[in-house]
């Protein structure tokens, strides 16, 4: 409870940077007319832009560290992250298809092709979970998904019909949370709690597997209906992400190593840390992305790869040292 509360703190401190600091400078007369009248231009900024871009990029965060958790304990893999089941790859496909064929105007669209493909290859790997009791089976049937999704993106990006189509699907898939309202955000809301619920449900299998398939098939639990649960409560939170923001990388692996070492390494007690810091993560990254100098913002998806990798290293590190002692 001490760690959860700490993790509240440092969200909330992240979100109150993120809404204080963006490009546009402004005074503390400025912040204290936006307070007392929201719907002034200062007002607006805080509260119309920077707001619910800073929610938006906590609630990603926030569905990808879940998610991550979650597939790190169902396949006890460390390095097991929302997209290693296919699931990111094929709900970029579906949001690359629609911009290709020209239908990204309509609006809505490419976040319902992009929750689609997350679901598609979610319902595969879910019936695959309940049937499969070997983890590194679930894995390459997971990495052969992705490939197929990464293939056919690419494909997608060969029949583009124009550069303009081309550039629109590469600035989409390396991820932002510029432009996002708070209607996204009540949009995101339904599957985001749906695939938390789900997560939620399958908490007791992910602490028993830690013991061993043997163990766990004679538990008494309905493992199989436990791991359809959680691949499909994953599938559903990283859907939700991509729609949101488009492909974000290394929160969902780095945010559950981050708080694995302060709840005994239970896969179940690390759900609720790893979906905090991941929300924590995201936020100063998109705030990191607003205010570093260049002439066009850099891209989330970007920003998380930069800064992700060398922390995922050092983790990496920590933990060799670790196994070493």
């Amino acid at each position: 409870m001490r760690l959860i509360l700490l993790l509240i703190f440092i969200l909330a401190a992240s979100l109150a940077l993120a809404v204080a600091f963006g490009e546009t400078p402004l005074s503390v007369a400025q912040y204290a007319q936006a307070i007392v009248h929201p719907a002034t231009a200062v007002g607006e900024i805080l509260w119309g832009l920077r707001a619910p871009r800073a929610v938006a990029a906590a609630l990603v965060g926030a569905e990808l560290g879940l998610a991550g958790a979650v597939m790190q304990g169902l396949l006890r893999n460390p390095l097991a992250d929302p997209g290693v089941l296919g699931v990111s790859a094929f709900a970029a496909l579906g949001a690359a298809t629609i911009i290709a064929l020209g239908l990204a105007k309509t609006p809505g669209v490419i976040e319902l092709a992009a929750m689609s493909g997350a679901l598609a290859a979610g319902a595969i790997v879910a019936i695959l979970a309940g049937r499969l009791r070997e983890p590194e089976t679930l894995i390459l049937f997971g990495v052969a998904l992705s490939a197929l999704g990464g293939a056919a993106t690419a494909l997608a990006f060969n029949l583009s019909p124009s550069l303009i189509t081309t550039s629109e699907m590469m600035n989409w898939l390396l991820g932002s949370t510029a432009g996002r309202g708070w209607g996204d955000i009540g949009a995101a809301a339904v599957p985001t709690l749906l695939g938390a619920g789900l997560c939620a449900y399958a908490a007791r299998g992910l602490s028993m597997l830690t013991l061993g398939e043997e163990a766990a098939a004679l538990s008494g639990l309905p493992m199989a209906r436990l791991r359809a649960a959680a691949v499909a409560g994953a599938a559903l939170l990283t859907g939700a992400a991509v729609a949101m923001a488009g492909v974000i990388g290394f929160v969902g692996l780095a945010a559950p190593h981050l708080v694995r070492g302060s709840v005994s390494d239970d896969p179940a007690k690390t759900l609720a840390p790893s979906a905090l810091a991941g929300a924590s993560l995201l936020v100063l990254a998109d705030l990191a992305a607003r205010m570093i100098p260049t002439a066009e913002e850099l891209k989330l998806g970007v920003v998380t790869a930069l800064f992700g990798a060398p922390l995922f290293a050092l983790l990496a590190w920590r933990a060799s040292r670790s196994w070493r002692a």
